[in-house]
């Protein structure tokens, strides 16, 4: 599969084509459990207006959002926010890191993060940062691609049942 797996970015017009495949993407995500700031019961027209809702930062490049292609349809996405303050032009968020979970345990969650640092070092941001929850996939990931950990914050955010779930923040220098 990995060599018929494409990573690249969506142009806005692109995405506002394809929210239903985007939207698909984060509904699987929330429906296996990832708390990605949904609760269960998440409707696709919500998962599309989500996505619609990034549409603007990326048609004004302030958000990045490359996805996983498999030559039929969109697998997996990860978005990149630029800092916008004025005295952040080196910094970035990572969000939105997803892949279907009929693709997962492939590497594509790697492939991906590596896309997303190196298109965030094309844009001269040199430090990354993001959050998951404590102990899930994510986080296993993010450790073992070199992200460091600096901090937990226990019932940061509700899981997708509503149950308070401890938050790791990660940043990593690229």
């Amino acid at each position: 599969m990995a060599d018929t797996v494409v990573i690249r970015e969506l142009a806005a017009a692109e995405a506002e084509r394809r929210l239903d495949e985007l939207g698909v993407i984060l509904r699987d995500a929330v429906e296996s459990g990832a708390s990605v700031n949904f609760l269960q019961g998440f409707t696709q027209a919500e998962a599309e207006a989500f996505w619609r809702g990034q549409v603007p930062g990326i048609a004004d490049g302030g958000r990045r959002l490359l996805v996983a292609e498999d030559g039929e349809r969109l697998i997996g996405t990860v978005v990149l926010t630029l800092a916008p303050q004025p005295n952040q032009p080196h910094r970035a968020d990572v969000g939105k890191m997803l892949v279907l979970a009929s693709h997962r345990r492939r590497g594509l969650g790697r492939r991906l993060l590596d896309a997303v640092e190196a298109l965030a070092r094309e844009q001269g941001r040199t430090l990354l940062m993001l959050d998951t929850t404590l102990g899930s996939s994510g986080d296993m990931l993010y450790r073992r691609c070199g992200w460091t950990e600096y901090g937990i914050v226990p019932g940061h955010a509700l899981s997708t049942l509503g149950v308070p779930t401890a938050t790791a923040f990660f940043y990593k220098e690229v």
